[in-house]
């Protein structure tokens, strides 16, 4: 957890480099991003180096040759602020742009983060500012990868307005809420669609090394597996793909598929059915033509919509007993259209839909007011759907206005994953809960409406009122009970 002294230092660099003349937010974060990632490449260039030390052998592809030891960050933050500002622009710059770190997966020898990075700009305005900047990250201690993510996390929320295309940052507890839920493994080969800062890559990998550290770092080929072949994220938003490969690499993944792809325009016979797990929170953009999105993405259901064509995606995505947990704004739970009723009529019949979980609208405030819920569905194409479990939830732990004040006492969270765990004690729950099973045949029989409102009975407390005689007794009384008083004080002033 980011502690109030980390928060301070964040918010102290933030201010250097807006009152230094970059004022766009995301710009901020790239370049901190930028600064980070020259930094991380120092420490591990140190650590190659004292692994050598050890061992009494050459380091191991060593990141930085000797006529580049200037270029290292515990180098140059000693220099003079016009130094400095020098050997970083015209000579860091262009290093981390052509830097070739050899892995597995990555085509051409590049690692995903210079694959991104070979579009970075260098925008810090002054030797004075860089200076400033480079001091006070200097004096933030970054050793521990939970800080490090912590502190990256808390610059992604302090962009505190919606992107284009629908973008908006996924609140951290509901995407750890997500990942809970769906329990990866080690085997898992995870992919999010629409990743942006790569949120669910990140709480995935941080739920792998809490639950499975020992089946993950247990041999270098385990190791290669969970840094190269576990992990896989689409944008369209180079922005978001700079900033995810950074957030991935800042929680201790090294060279996850992190990629440009429009997702919803190319279709890409390579990843059809490759993935066994899925956690998006997809852009609901509106509509897209006909023409710009995959033919194969049609075939399935006919639509112009964002947030069904992304479902659309995740089915195309996961292999046969894969699962996925999505987040669609509520429309898809009840729309009348053909293709939102197709679509639901897939999940039911066709895959085997897990649960319905409807959120309160104010969840994504302050950057939108939408209602939501998430779905949990298991790729089978044979059926399978027996009991869905629905869950009502009230309160995430936040006031849902703008101002999103924690309430810890009032989150529906720890009872969801309680509950979810138990699934088989919620058949004796009835309708009036917060959470029930409702069988198949029941949402067939209601068009496949899949909102929470139309299988949840509310109880109402009966009331009784007295007659209006007795009422009306009662007023009269009063009434000449007045009409005494009155005369009583005319007398006393007469």
């Amino acid at each position: 957890m980011i502690t109030g002294e980390l928060k301070s230092k964040v918010d102290r660099i933030w201010d250097t480099m807006w009152s230094g003349g970059i004022s766009n937010p995301l710009s901020v974060i790239e370049q901190l991003t930028y600064l980070l990632f020259i930094k991380r490449l120092d420490e591990l260039q140190t650590l190659k180096e004292r692994k050598a030390a050890r061992t009494g052998k050459p380091i191991d592809e060593p990141i930085f040759s000797r006529r580049q030891d200037k270029l290292r960050w515990s180098r140059f933050k000693e220099e003079a602020p016009e130094t400095m500002f020098t050997v970083v622009r015209d000579e860091v710059f262009p290093f981390i742009k052509t830097l070739r770190q050899k892995g597995e997966h990555d085509g051409e020898g590049g690692s995903t983060y210079s694959h991104h990075m070979k579009d970075a700009l260098f925008l810090m305005p002054t030797p004075r500012v860089l200076a400033n900047v480079v001091d006070q990250l200097d004096g933030i201690e970054m050793a521990d990868a939970d800080t490090k993510g912590d502190l990256y996390e808390y610059m992604l929320g302090k962009i505190a307005s919606a992107g284009q295309n629908g973008q908006f940052r996924t609140p951290r507890h509901i995407i750890r809420l997500m990942v809970e839920m769906t329990a990866p493994t080690p085997k898992d080969v995870i992919c999010d669609p629409a990743c942006g800062t790569a949120g669910f890559l990140v709480a995935a990998s941080e739920h792998l090394r809490a639950h499975h550290s020992e089946a993950i770092y247990k041999s270098s080929a385990a190791r290669r597996r969970f840094n190269e072949g576990t992990f896989h994220g689409y944008d369209f938003d180079n922005t978001m793909l700079r900033i995810g490969s950074m957030n991935m690499l800042l929680h201790g993944v090294e060279n996850p598929d992190i990629r440009y792809k429009d997702s919803l325009a190319q279709a890409d016979e390579d990843d059809a059915e490759r993935y066994t797990l899925i956690l998006a929170n997809p852009p609901f953009a509106g509509s897209l033509d006909y023409e710009s999105t995959a033919k194969d993405l049609q075939q399935i259901v006919k639509t112009k919509k964002t947030e069904l064509l992304f479902l659309a995606l995740v089915l195309r995505l996961l292999e046969t007993g894969g699962r996925a947990a999505v987040i669609v704004p509520d429309g898809v739970l009840f729309g009348s259209s053909k293709a939102h009723q197709t679509l639901r009529k897939i999940l039911v019949e066709d895959q085997k839909l897990d649960a319905v979980i409807s959120m309160p609208s104010g969840v994504f405030k302050p950057y939108a007011g939408v209602s939501t819920a998430i779905l949990l569905f298991t790729k089978t194409n044979s059926g399978g759907t027996d009991n869905v479990w629905f869950y009502k939830m009230q309160s995430d732990g936040f006031s849902l206005d703008d101002k999103r004040t924690p309430q810890p006492e009032q989150s529906d969270l720890p009872e969801i994953l309680k509950r979810w765990k138990n699934r088989k004690g919620e058949a004796k729950r009835k309708r009036t809960d917060k959470s029930f099973l409702v069988p198949k045949s029941e949402i067939v029989s209601n068009g496949y409406d899949l909102s929470i409102n139309r299988y949840q009975e509310v109880e109402y407390e009966q009331v009784e009122h007295e007659s209006p005689k007795v009422i009306l007794k009662r007023l009269a009384k009063l009434e000449e009970e007045i009409a005494k008083g009155r005369k009583k004080l005319e007398g006393l002033l007469g």
